[in-house]
């Protein structure tokens, strides 16, 4: 499954992370005339992270 940007809102809770300045520039660089937030894309990066983990781990279990 390819990654979508996609606005949502959530309950959140504030976390307090620290980015090397080159991956900000690139984040800052893809987000330039979407309508979707920094902290959006970073939950959207780390849901779709997660998920090809999952299926990651489900496939070596498989085999």
């Amino acid at each position: 499954m390819a990654f979508q940007l996609k606005s949502n809102k959530k309950e959140t809770e504030n976390k307090t992370i620290r980015f090397p300045v080159p991956l900000i520039e690139r984040i800052d660089k893809a987000l330039a005339n979407k309508d979707v937030t920094f902290s959006s894309f970073v939950i959207q990066a780390c849901e779709y992270a997660l998920e090809d983990l999952e299926e990651l781990e489900e496939s070596q279990k498989d085999s």
